[in-house]
């Protein structure tokens, strides 16, 4: 990952707490050449791993767990002690978290992996730190979006991913001059990080260790029963790759004779030998994965594309779909009404849809068309709103209408995909010609973003086919 010198300046110059030159994304450097075992750590304070689980390279993901033998079916692979996960809190004997703390406060609550990463970097910093041998362990590089050049963040060619890089770059340079300021006349014992200096590429390094290997678990619990929610970072756990079909799962339980949380990783089916250890790291889009764990996933089912739901397009690409006179910017007073009930409309209205995904169509845009290329009020009013938001409702305002909502979208298919400069075709080709990690992950990215647009496209052309032969087989 080379700096990004065009957004972050000061990611080009490395300091003792940043991140090194870049790396291939199959082989990252550890911190360390040769860190210690993280395995015998483990075992070491407590916790327990399967004889069968090893970490390996893998071309495809970089380290990895994988078992080295059979696993049966419901076996514990990995369970870690409640004092081994990192968390963020605040030791109040400890004058250098009391310093971590106010800093954290000011990190948005969408950033939250700042805040568990200004206590990776103290301990990154503290010598003889309990968790150095699981930092130690940790890549020295990530592949995510705010460590690309200028001219690979452009190569996402996707407005709203590009935002939150240039957010997440605007933050990074911003929190950095805070950390400088509350840091510049603290004494050397109350330093949470040693007195060594932090800068934005540490910064940036931290947030994307956790990013890329937190779970949100359990915390402490609460009075009233349930407990809190916090991000921590589980050794070993960490390095189970991702899968949306995984064969294991992580769960939080107290012993019978302890109060005290473990946190362990089960089989959910039986594991041959060989086979990786992988867990699902949720139901994203290449969105997520790209900006907070640094891979694309290729045919991703939860991909999908962002829209601007703004009356002026919907009425070019009614046009364009050969929809006479349709009036999305001057809706009738009882279709704004629906509108607003979509929060489609008002005074603080989310105006972002969504095509892609196992919706297909979110259903707020296909509510939104159906009503406002219907002339029937009364039509209308006899459904549900759940119904006109749902694609299985086949056609509820009647074949035409059902045509002309399904042609709209298309048509805004077409406007979406015409806004990336290059073609499938030309992608694919400069991925033949050899590329940076950086390069192939932008490009990959937005090959994938304009998949799904061709996939909706496909499906919905089906449907408004399927429609036509069944009016015509009626009449």
């Amino acid at each position: 990952m080379a700096a990004a010198k065009l957004l972050i300046p000061t990611l080009s110059h490395f300091r003792p707490l940043t991140c090194a030159a870049a790396v291939s994304a199959s082989n990252p450097a550890r911190l360390v050449p040769h860190p210690p075992d993280l395995l015998k750590w483990i075992k070491r304070e407590g916790g327990f791993v399967h004889e069968a689980v090893t970490i390996t390279q893998d071309t495809t993901y970089g380290l990895g767990l994988v078992a080295s033998g059979g696993i049966p079916k419901g076996s514990d692979l990995i369970v870690l002690p409640e004092h081994v996960p990192l968390k963020f809190q605040s030791d109040k004997d400890d004058e250098a978290d009391s310093v971590s703390l106010p800093l954290s406060n000011r990190v948005p609550e969408e950033l939250w992996a700042m805040k568990l990463g200004l206590k990776l970097l103290q301990e990154r910093a503290k010598v003889g730190s309990f968790w150095w041998p699981y930092i130690s362990n940790l890549p020295e590089t990530y592949t995510v979006p705010i460590f690309f050049s200028g001219e690979d963040i452009k190569n996402l060619q996707y407005a709203p991913l590009l935002y939150q890089v240039n957010k997440r770059c605007r933050f990074l340079l911003e929190f950095e001059q805070e950390v400088k300021n509350v840091l510049k006349n603290l004494k050397p014992s109350e330093h949470p990080l040693g007195g060594q200096d932090v800068d934005a590429s540490s910064l940036g390094w931290a947030m994307s260790a956790v990013s890329s290997r937190a779970f949100r678990l359990y915390g402490k619990k609460l009075p009233n029963g349930t407990h809190s929610d916090i991000p921590m970072m589980l050794p070993l756990i960490d390095m189970c790759n991702h899968s949306f079909n995984p064969n294991a799962r992580i769960l939080q339980e107290q012993d019978a004779g302890n109060p005290k949380m473990l946190i362990k990783v089960v089989a959910e089916r039986e594991i041959k030998q060989s086979d990786p250890l992988l867990l699902n790291y949720g139901c994203l889009s290449n969105d997520f994965f790209l900006l907070d764990y640094g891979f694309v996933i290729p045919s991703n089912p939860y991909d999908h594309i962002e829209l601007k739901y703004d009356g002026a397009l919907m009425d070019a690409a009614s046009m364009a779909a050969g929809v006479s006179s349709p009036n999305f910017s001057s809706p009738a007073p009882w279709q704004q009404e629906i509108l607003f009930q979509l929060n489609l409309d008002g005074e603080v209205p989310n105006l972002k849809v969504t095509i892609g995904g196992p919706e297909l169509v979110e259903g707020r845009l296909l509510a939104a068309l159906r009503v406002l290329l219907s002339n029937d009020r009364e039509m209308v009013q006899r459904y549900d709103l759940s119904v006109l938001k749902s694609l299985s409702a086949e056609g509820p305002l009647g074949v035409a209408n059902e045509v002309a909502a399904f042609r709209t979208i298309i048509a805004l298919c077409v406007i979406a995909v015409g806004h990336f400069p290059t073609k499938i075709m030309d992608d694919e080709s400069l991925l033949k010609q050899g590329v940076s990690v950086s390069t192939e992950l932008a490009i990959q990215f937005r090959m994938q973003k304009k998949s799904v647009i061709i996939d909706v496209m496909r499906d919905l052309t089906k449907r408004v086919k399927l429609l036509l032969s069944k009016e015509t087989t009626t009449a």
